[in-house]
């Protein structure tokens, strides 16, 4: 089998895609599917599926959506719904656990990636971590679970989920100016700072993009942008770092000129325009 929560919500097996019409039960398959290989209480997903307007038939009703999904996955797998019961969506006491391979999930695939890609990056592997959080960032096809309502538990894992991807792009950004291809990512990085104006080391990097593509003008103009949702928006200057970039800018000094293909990208240390920055 094999499943996808990053962006639509789908599952296809050797037999084809299985089919879940009912919002309720993609907010079920979806809460298994976050907690893969481990045992959910029925009492959450009543949490998940009503909040405080539990029915008096909740748990019987989850039984029925169980029942259900077992249908929907036998009819993909190609096996009979008593097989899924006893090796793929199988009962325990007080819950329910869905068994998922290894890989069979995206998110699970996502998150590996994502780890290799930081790990390439620490050692100063910028060609093999821009490559990895590339390859990671492919697996998205949207917004995560678009099309499944989220309720308290889902929230959660979405809110999670979509810091993640940002902190991935960030993280492929940082590789790709160490690798000299600020002119290549100046679109993307401008986008996103457009979409989280208060995000100090997406500007900073978006500075850094422009002053190395001769248009300091610009990258200037970037900070001053920043200041202004700071201030105007939680009352606050610029941390020091971002501050410190700005000079530097100002004076054109030669550290942001940027390291060759290869570097070890310390050059980027003294401001700290790495993602996780604030």
């Amino acid at each position: 089998m094999d499943y996808r929560l990053l962006g639509p919500l789908s599952l296809r097996g050797d037999n084809g895609a299985g089919v879940l019409s009912a919002a309720k039960q993609r907010q079920l398959l979806a809460l298994l599917l976050l907690h893969a290989n481990q045992i959910v209480p029925v009492t959450s997903i009543v949490r998940e599926v009503w909040n405080d307007e539990v029915p008096p038939s909740s748990h019987a009703t989850v039984q029925t959506y169980v029942l259900r999904l077992r249908k929907v996955l036998a009819a993909a797998a190609g096996v009979t719904a008593r097989r899924v019961s006893t090796e793929m969506l199988v009962t325990r006491t007080g819950g329910y656990l869905l068994r998922v391979a290894p890989g069979a999930l995206d998110v699970h695939r996502f998150e590996q990636l994502a780890a290799e890609g930081r790990r390439a990056l620490s050692t100063g592997d910028h060609r093999g971590a821009a490559a990895v959080f590339g390859e990671s960032l492919r697996i998205w096809r949207g917004p995560v679970l678009v099309d499944v309502p989220a309720g308290r538990l889902l929230e959660v894992h979405v809110a999670r989920l979509t810091e993640c991807q940002l902190t991935v792009r960030q993280q492929l950004f940082e590789a790709q100016l160490n690798l000299g291809l600020h002119y290549e990512i100046l679109g993307e990085v401008t986008a996103l700072a457009a979409e989280h104006p208060l995000q100090e080391n997406i500007h900073a990097q978006l500075m850094l993009a422009l002053y190395r593509c001769g248009r300091r003008p610009d990258a200037l103009a970037v900070f001053q942008r920043l200041r202004e949702y700071l201030v105007g928006e939680l009352g606050l200057e610029p941390s020091a770092k971002m501050q410190r970039l700005h000079h530097a800018i100002l004076v054109a000094d030669p550290v942001l000129d940027g390291p060759p293909p290869r570097s070890d990208g310390l050059v980027l240390d003294r401001f700290s325009v790495v993602a996780g920055a604030r």
